[in-house]
């Protein structure tokens, strides 16, 4: 009888035992052992885990009334897949803020002959400033220091960038910035212009300090002039503008 691949140990055979009878056994301990690695799951994997398996980062992240008049701002673009999504699918203006250096410069060159994308290098918060950030693909956060490689970005005030720019309108918001979300949605609230977009789409963090009570705080703010369209708790939820 041929042995099987998988029977080789070490270069030996394991022999009949394992055929006949370790592999049931495997087969039969696959749920127990998958029930296992659940309960070792945070809250949140565990809710990340049902909302990937569930589409919804294509679907509800990406189902928005929409056109080709409209403006969204992409904040936190790491490698422009959501901004090329949501371009793809209305033809609009998508405007990506990634202020790592290499991400950002990935994200030009994929839109390099795409007008619609504009690419900016930099992040939008509360105030200009520089800052450190330890750079994880994308979960790269000025939070964290547990990367070896931290580098120096470059934060701009959003009210100022708005006004210089002469945005008026912004009709989806998306921020992933990997908690920097707290200080600039506060921002938005505080200089009158969360009410000049349509819908904010954002995942809060939880490994910021505070921010089980920041987070009630910020969706109490956003609740004044928008309502709740849907939400997994730290993973993703929108507010669409009464």
């Amino acid at each position: 009888m041929p042995v099987d691949p998988k029977d080789v140990v070490h270069g030996y055979d394991v022999g009949p035992w394992v055929r006949r009878v370790g592999r049931p056994v495997m087969r039969l301990a696959q749920p127990v052992m998958r029930m296992a690695r659940a309960s070792m799951l945070s809250e949140r994997d565990r809710r990340a885990n049902e909302w990937v398996a569930a589409g919804y980062d294509l679907t509800l992240r990406q189902e928005y009334p929409l056109d080709a008049e409209s403006l969204v701002f992409d904040l936190g673009g790491y490698q422009g897949q959501w901004a090329s999504d949501i371009y793809a699918r209305y033809r609009c203006q998508v405007w990506v803020f990634e202020p790592v250096e290499t991400f950002a410069g990935f994200i030009a060159r994929r839109f390099e002959h795409n007008s619609a994308v504009r690419v900016f290098p930099f992040g939008l918060s509360g105030s200009t400033r520089q800052e450190t950030i330890a750079v994880a693909g994308d979960r790269s956060s000025t939070f964290s220091e547990a990367a070896d490689d931290v580098r120096y970005i470059e934060l701009v005030r959003a009210a100022d960038f708005l006004r210089d720019n002469e945005v008026a309108r912004i009709d989806l918001m998306k921020i992933n910035i990997e908690g920097g979300e707290y200080e600039l949605l506060m921002h938005l609230v505080d200089e009158g212009i969360v009410g000049q977009i349509s819908d904010i789409q954002v995942q809060f963090h939880d490994f910021v300090p505070m921010a089980a009570v920041l987070m009630p705080r910020v969706r109490e703010m956003l609740g004044r002039t928008h309502e709740l369209t849907y939400s997994s708790a730290f993973v993703w939820e929108n507010w669409r503008r009464r």
